[in-house]
């Protein structure tokens, strides 16, 4: 073989394994809210548990780096938690969790129930490659997450009672916000990512876009902060069962649909990263989409 056609070759397949190993393929699951109760509409409370072993056995399938569970694991907090992580714990790769509000269910002291979740705090990062991934926790101003007459509890006041006064929809009983102190350590991952040109996906609970009354208590001041930053490439959310999208000022905001519904389809997916491309490959209810950057 002649010289010329040798390093074209060899250019061509230097360049495939390092896409290759630029893909990271993160498992996602949203919404199981397992609990050993009867079934209310269109929630199988129970069904949950085959869901997840479903899941777990395709996700390790696809060999993912690791896999995000984005809240409400158990439906009425952690009486029922064990099952479920139990679950989980098969997962080949690590599992991030963050909590939804109905893992705050018959919580006195929600500050420390994160450790239930094997997470390492109430919010973190988690870096792979050239990524970093922000993991929100949406319930810190919440009424169902603090302690009455705590400093939190009275922040979550003070939020809920400006919604109020703007006639907002979101200021319902299952919505929370996030502290000033959580959004001034939000910006600082957000400076270090930029300075360190790290692409950055946002995950929480609940959604921040688009306005449906199931958005976080305070979106609009997160919504600020993150756009400020080009490098997050999107904001993958829970806590909307139906699921949803919207695009805010070119970042793609996606809510992914909840486990627990319907009795038998279940709803998961594998969550493919590169440098160019998102690429959500939905297993049952969950939608399927390819964003391009």
């Amino acid at each position: 073989m002649g010289i010329k056609v040798f390093l074209p070759l060899l250019f061509i397949l230097f360049y495939s394994m390092i896409q290759a190993q630029s893909v990271i393929k993160i498992g996602l699951i949203a919404d199981p809210q397992y609990a050993d109760k009867d079934t209310r509409g269109s929630r199988f409370y129970r069904n949950s548990l085959d869901k997840l072993d479903s899941a777990v056995t395709a996700i390790n399938r696809e060999e993912v780096d690791f896999t995000v569970m984005l809240g409400d694991l158990v439906d009425v907090g952690p009486k029922d938690l064990q099952p479920a992580l139990q679950r989980l714990n098969k997962l080949k790769r690590p599992v991030y969790n963050i909590l939804g509000n109905h893992d705050y269910v018959d919580v006195d002291d929600g500050a420390h129930l994160y450790e239930l979740y094997n997470m390492p705090n109430p919010y973190y990062t988690v870096e792979k490659g050239e990524w970093l991934f922000i993991m929100l926790n949406t319930n810190e101003l919440a009424e169902y997450a603090t302690k009455a007459g705590s400093g939190q509890r009275e922040a979550w006041k003070k939020l809920n009672d400006i919604l109020k006064t703007a006639k907002r929809n979101n200021d319902q009983p299952w919505n929370g916000g996030v502290s000033e102190k959580q959004l001034k350590w939000m910006e600082r991952q957000l400076h270090k990512a930029q300075s360190a040109s790290k692409k950055v996906i946002v995950f929480t609970h609940h959604p921040l876009c688009p306005e449906n009354g199931l958005e976080a208590l305070n979106n609009r001041e997160i919504l600020a902060l993150i756009e400020k930053y080009p490098v997050v490439k999107a904001v993958i959310s829970g806590h909307h069962h139906p699921g949803n999208f919207a695009n805010y000022k070119g970042i793609p905001m996606i809510t992914l649909e909840g486990m627990i519904e319907t009795a038998d389809q279940n709803a998961f997916g594998v969550l493919e990263l590169n440098d160019h491309q998102l690429n959500i490959h939905g297993a049952g209810r969950m939608t399927a989409r390819k964003i391009n950057f």
